[in-house]
C-alpha cells in the first residue's frame, strides 16, 4: 500500500510541476520599456572614476538576471583594472572613439563599429585611446555587476587596495593587475 501511495504522490508531483512550467512559459511577457538617451534604468546615473557616465540601460531584474547592459561614455583616457569575472561574459561594441583591450594575452586595437567577445575566467582591461569614446556593453549573465558599480559609485572616499578587492570579491570578481597605461 505505501508503494501505490508513494507512486501517486510522485506521480502527482510531477504532474504539477509540469503544470507550473508550462504556466510560467505562457506568463504575460514583461512590458517594454524606453531608457531617454543620457538617462539610467530607475533613474540611477553612476560615473565611473568620477567622471565617466557608466549607466545601466537593461537590468538583470529586467531579464531575470541573464543579462545586464550598460552605456559607458568616456571623457578621459582611462579603464579599469586587469581583472577577471568568474561567472559573467562580456560584449563590448565601439559606438565612438578608439580603445586597446587586453584579453589573456592578446592585445586588440578596436575601433567604432567593432565587437569584442570577453570570456568569463579570461583576465582582461582596456583602456580609451582618444579624448572621447562610447561603448555599450553587456555582461551575461548579470550577476552582480550592478551591485558592483552601485557600491563603487557611492563610496565617499577612495578605497583601500583591501577594500577594492573585497568588493570585487563580493561581485564574483578578482583584480589581477593595474590598469594600462598610453
Amino acid at each position: 500500500m505505501q508503494r501505490k501511495k508513494f507512486l501517486q504522490t510522485g506521480l502527482g508531483a510531477a504532474a504539477l510541476l509540469a503544470l507550473g512550467k508550462t504556466a510560467a512559459a505562457n506568463a504575460p511577457a514583461k512590458k517594454p520599456f524606453k531608457i531617454a538617451a543620457g538617462k539610467g534604468r530607475f533613474n540611477e546615473s553612476f560615473l565611473y572614476k568620477g567622471k565617466n557616465p557608466n549607466d545601466i540601460k537593461i537590468s538583470g531584474k529586467d531579464t531575470d538576471s541573464q543579462i545586464a547592459m550598460f552605456e559607458y561614455i568616456g571623457y578621459e583616457k582611462t579603464g579599469p583594472s586587469l581583472h577577471v569575472h568568474f561567472h559573467q561574459d562580456e560584449v563590448f561594441y565601439v559606438i565612438e572613439g578608439n580603445y586597446r583591450f587586453v584579453v589573456g594575452y592578446e592585445t586588440m586595437m578596436m575601433n567604432p563599429g567593432d565587437t569584442i567577445f570577453l570570456p568569463r575566467n579570461i583576465p582582461h582591461t582596456w583602456i580609451q585611446l582618444t579624448d572621447k569614446g562610447k561603448l555599450v556593453y553587456f555582461v551575461q549573465p548579470a550577476g552582480k555587476a550592478e551591485d558592483f558599480f552601485r557600491t563603487m559609485n557611492n563610496l565617499k572616499v577612495a578605497p583601500t587596495k583591501e577594500e577594492v578587492d573585497k568588493i570585487h570579491e563580493a561581485c564574483g570578481m578578482k583584480v589581477m593587475g593595474p590598469p594600462l597605461s598610453l
